[in-house]
């Protein structure tokens, strides 16, 4: 005898609530990095457009990063620990491939038995976490979701390589995601580029992270694009809807190049955060939000374009309602 499965009933729609981020106390200038390597402030500046990065002190994890974050973006969005069933962390820089990180974070913060895994999509992992967040919302797999995007890439990076090092930062930036009548958070528009796998890669355990600087770029400004433009179709808005454009912080000329072909108007707010944070990879994107709301630059209610893209080749855009 055959029986039929039955399902929950999940929400119209999700939203998210707030967000907060950390940001590691050690600043390192170019001054600093060209002293270190055969390098420049005006050349670092004019290759990527960064002017300084933070790193996480040796005794800082990826997790204190985690809970830090997350717990600014509790208090922010106003949920309690015990409201939350579901922890999604972002991260390509654990520090071991098992245990996952989002457990030992939910239990930090005092988040009774969630469910809680990674994700790692590299760069584009916030904007992958944050799609599982949503769609497990309206599917009623969870409620209140807390997702986390944490990096500690300068434990993968090689301080003596000029290609690497002058880019990347540490931090965290989380957001809480939660329940909504109307949509807060947009489909989602994600795939990869798997023959460009090796571009971005670390080869071994024992090895640091390499990568194609000028393939990702080329990649980057000639592909994404038709992303960006399906996620506001998806989510039923113009480009010339947009308020905020949150793009993964890979490279300034990455992010300006994506301006000028996505011909945003000049009301436009643009997250520039790689200028004080260097690249971050998932962390990025709720790094450079959480700041551009916290300056003023962002609204309630402002319809922002987010666009992760990163190691594997993968990439993933969506369109969401500033909290």
């Amino acid at each position: 005898m055959s029986r039929s499965l039955s399902l929950p009933v999940g929400a119209p729609g999700a939203r998210i609530l707030g967000f907060g981020d950390y940001r590691p106390r050690r600043i390192v200038t170019n001054e600093e990095i060209s002293r270190r390597v055969d390098t420049a402030d005006e050349w670092i500046r004019t290759r990527v457009g960064i002017a300084e990065r933070r790193f996480a002190s040796d005794d800082e994890s990826v997790v204190d990063m985690s809970v830090a974050a997350a717990g600014k973006a509790m208090a922010t969005s106003g949920i309690l620990a015990e409201d939350i069933d579901t922890v999604i962390v972002a991260t390509c820089t654990p520090p071991a491939p098992i245990p996952g990180l989002a457990p030992e974070v939910a239990h930090r913060l005092g988040i009774p038995a969630p469910g809680a895994f990674d994700v790692n999509a590299a760069c584009a992992g916030f904007c992958y976490a944050l799609a599982n967040a949503a769609d497990a919302i309206r599917s009623g797999s969870a409620h209140n979701v807390l997702v986390i995007g944490s990096e500690k890439l300068t434990s993968w990076t090689d301080q003596d390589d000029r290609g690497t090092c002058i880019i990347f930062g540490d931090g965290a930036g989380a957001a809480v995601v939660a329940p909504a009548d109307t949509p807060g958070i947009g489909p989602v528009v994600w795939g990869s580029d798997g023959d460009k796998s090796r571009a971005i890669s670390v080869a071994d355990r024992s090895s640091f992270m390499e990568m194609d600087g000028r393939a990702v770029y080329r990649w980057a400004t000639t592909k994404l694009a038709d992303s960006a433009h399906r996620a506001c179709e998806l989510a039923g808005v113009e480009i010339a809807d947009i308020d905020v454009f949150v793009p993964h912080q890979a490279n300034l000329r990455i992010v300006d190049s994506m301006v000028r072909t996505l011909k945003l108007g000049d009301h436009v707010a643009v997250a520039r955060d790689i200028i004080i944070s260097g690249n971050t990879s998932s962390a990025s994107i709720p790094l450079a939000l959480t700041a551009m709301i916290e300056r003023g630059e962002v609204k309630t209610g402002d319809i922002a374009l987010l666009l992760g893209f990163g190691a594997g080749l993968t990439y993933a855009g969506q369109v969401i309602v500033c909290p």
